[in-house]
């Protein structure tokens, strides 16, 4: 539910796929974080500039042409409707400048501070602020069914689609079957191929609507298909999950995302820290052991009292003693020992299933702060 995986909203910078690592993810979440700028139409001949690789040398006509060939046999075999299969795999063709993209993801480049500063700028808390008010009963109803305090869906509505303002428009099937065929991350955005042509053969939605992020990102929320089936809502009883139009549904969605990976209304995300000299040289025996399935996530340091950290000198930005409250936390440092600290809690951890990447992640979490609650 990344990136992942999104025009940061804002339209200022290309953001990223589902993690945001410099090494292909391990686990993608809800949003892809596909960029939502023009695509050449996917339909057509790619076109590169010149003296890069052209999209012969990216791909094998033929090999491609067989991928689709299994695709189609599979899908079959899964009970897809032939009529489904038909309409969503004829005239694919691969669009090199997705792979350009997944190549060149806004977090694998940016510094922290600079993708920070292009999302949370004075304009966008404004408006984020006004639909809070505008949209304030059906965020409160939203928030006591599924426990996600309001500022939180609000925040990642803005980031990933500039408050519902930003229209993905790239054919799904055409960015979908590119990424599967791409050695990078084939069996993940396999499955989202399938998961993307269940959704046409359930009828959730026609074939004319099924555009997305150039990562295969759908709807307000930017879900990825698998997690429209997994994850969408029907907030309002119409007996449809339409995170396309439907605010409530949209709220609903990414609430209940949140929800169903840890969310707990009775804690925040985390706050800004500053380490002092002597915790930094410790922080490698710090380090989070195992496999989380986010890189991003393992990448913390393991979580720790908050009693502990503040024994081991970690201090909240101003100074001050961290509060004296039973819960644990990690510490992240998105830029290395030389940029920003974050002391973050479990609810963190929830964003970054949405989009595995601290800068995401982190973004949501300052931008949350600043919109309130109201």
């Amino acid at each position: 539910m990344r990136l992942g995986m999104v025009a940061l909203a804002f339209g200022l910078i290309a953001a990223c796929g589902a993690s945001h690592s410099p090494a292909p993810p391990e686990e993608s979440g809800a949003g892809s974080g596909g960029e939502q700028q023009q695509i050449a139409p996917a339909g057509a001949t790619a076109q590169t500039a010149p003296g890069t690789e052209t999209e012969e040398a990216a791909f094998d006509r033929a090999g491609f042409d067989a991928f689709l060939a299994e695709v189609r046999s599979e899908a079959l075999q899964k009970g897809i409707k032939p009529d489904v299969v038909e309409t969503a795999l004829t005239g694919v063709e691969p669009v090199m400048r997705i792979i350009q993209r997944d190549r060149n993801q806004a977090e694998f480049k940016l510094a922290f501070s600079t993708y920070r500063d292009r999302v949370i700028t004075p304009a966008n808390v404004q408006r984020g602020q006004k639909l809070r008010d505008e949209h304030r009963e059906i965020l409160q109803q939203v928030a006591q069914r599924y426990g996600v305090q309001p500022r939180f869906i609000l925040a990642i509505w803005g980031i990933e689609t500039r408050y519902g303002a930003v229209r993905a428009d790239v054919p799904l099937f055409h960015s979908l079957a590119t990424l599967a065929y791409d050695r990078r991350r084939s069996a993940y955005f396999r499955n989202e191929l399938f998961s993307a042509l269940t959704m046409l053969d359930r009828g959730y939605i026609d074939y004319a609507t099924m555009k997305g992020s150039w990562a295969g990102a759908m709807g307000q929320p930017q879900f990825m298909p698998s997690s429209y089936l997994a994850y969408a809502e029907d907030f309002d009883g119409d007996g449809k999950r339409d995170i396309w139009r439907n605010t409530g549904d949209v709220f609903a969605s990414i609430a209940n995302y949140l929800a169903k990976h840890g969310w707990t209304t009775a804690q925040t995300w985390g706050r800004e820290v500053k380490v002092p000299a002597a915790l930094q040289t410790r922080m490698g025996e710090l380090a989070r052991e195992g496999r989380s399935g986010c890189r991003a996530i393992d990448q913390m340091t393991k979580d720790l009292p908050i009693a502990e950290w503040n024994r081991l000198g970690l201090r909240r930005a101003d100074g001050g003693e961290l509060p004296k409250a039973q819960i644990s936390g990690a510490v992240v440092q998105p830029d290395g020992p030389k940029g920003a600290s974050f002391l973050v809690y479990g609810n963190y951890r929830s964003i970054l299933r949405y989009n595995c990447a601290h800068h995401y992640a982190l973004t949501v979490s300052l931008l949350a702060d600043r919109l309130g609650d109201g």
